[in-house]
């Protein structure tokens, strides 16, 4: 039998590589897919430029985050990044009302079928793509700043006397505090106000709600401007926690559609369930287990191999997986969202 101390520093372990990177990641794809189920469940179809749209609102909080870094404006043990929040979200709040202006509104008025409107998006997505590597290059873009652990691994070492170390990111605490709060309010607003009504009443049944006297326009507006401000929040906790990259961002698209989809695409309780069985799944395969069994079993049966399923490179492999498994047995996902 293992010694105690060998099984906390196993679960320390696990902690540290497991528990808390797979939160702080299904907070950040549930961000994601709350704004793809949205979409999906209000204007009927599936939004293939999300990612790029994500990059593109990430983009612009960066190049506010570099200028107020210039001017000396800083926030504290936070990053700056938060201050320059609201100017990315108002810019990808314009590039979506604009895009819809332009672009969907048109195949909505035609009445054109949901396949029409996902290929629509994907022309939206290849010039917004465009346009996030012409403005900021192709490479890493690291813009965190501020105090970047709230707790260090050797600070835990010291104060429990175990061989493993616990650290916890900064990152990491602002992405679940932010996702909690938004979240919440996200909720409260659909379940209480008048426009998150009206918003419930057009997903459910259309005609109805345009003979009841809802705006159709203004449903329309606020659902782009939801999923604009949820996308970019997503798009830059990621970034905090990461790097920026913008293909990065086009991978992403992946896993945040799986999240949608798993959890049950046209719900929002679904797109968090989801996001975080993505996550949890990728982090859970992709991880090398050999240091956690080699404190619960014997010197004697130590494994030689990393006990890997799959390597860290094949993680976004994961979500396609899924993906194909949950179309497969139950396409309405866990929630009985709308079959796709």
């Amino acid at each position: 039998m293992p010694e105690m101390t060998d099984i906390l520093n196993a679960l320390v372990l696990f902690t540290n590589f497991v528990l808390i990177p797979g939160i702080a990641y299904g907070s950040q794809l549930a961000l994601g897919a709350l704004g793809v189920t949205l979409i999906y469940g209000i204007l009927r179809f599936s939004n293939f430029a999300h990612g790029d749209v994500m990059a593109f609102g990430t983009m612009v909080t960066i190049l506010a985050t570099w200028w107020l870094q210039s001017m000396g404006v800083s926030f504290g043990p936070l990053p700056t990044a938060l201050l320059a929040l609201p100017l990315g979200i108002a810019a990808t709040v314009l590039l979506c009302l604009v895009t819809d202006k332009l672009v969907y509104r048109y195949y909505r008025a035609k009445k054109s079928v949901p396949v029409t409107l996902v290929m629509a998006s994907l022309g939206v997505m290849f010039v917004v793509n465009g346009i996030v590597r012409f403005i900021i290059g192709t490479d890493d873009q690291r813009f965190f700043d501020g105090e970047r652990f709230i707790m260090k691994a050797r600070e835990f070492k010291n104060l429990t006397g175990l061989n493993e170390g616990l650290a916890i990111k900064s990152s990491q605490g602002i992405t679940v505090v932010i996702a909690i709060i938004l979240v919440g309010l996200l909720f409260w607003f659909l379940q209480k106000t008048r426009a998150g009504k009206s918003m419930r009443a057009y997903s459910d049944n259309e005609d109805l709600s345009l003979l009841s006297g809802i705006d159709p326009d203004k449903v329309v507006r606020i659902t782009w401007i939801i999923a604009a401000a949820l996308t970019t929040i997503a798009g830059v906790l990621y970034g905090l926690d990461k790097s920026f990259k913008p293909f990065t961002y086009f991978q992403l698209l992946l896993p945040i559609f799986a999240a949608a989809i798993v959890g049950g695409i046209g719900q929002p309780i679904g797109a968090i369930v989801g996001g975080y069985v993505i996550a949890f799944s990728e982090v859970l395969i992709t991880y090398p287990y050999k240091k956690v069994v080699t404190y619960l079993v014997p010197e004697s049966w130590a494994p030689e191999s990393l006990l890997q399923l799959l390597g860290t490179e094949y993680k976004f492999a994961v979500s396609f997986m899924i993906l194909v498994i949950v179309l497969l047995v139950r396409p309405t996902g866990i929630f009985r969202g709308k079959v796709l």
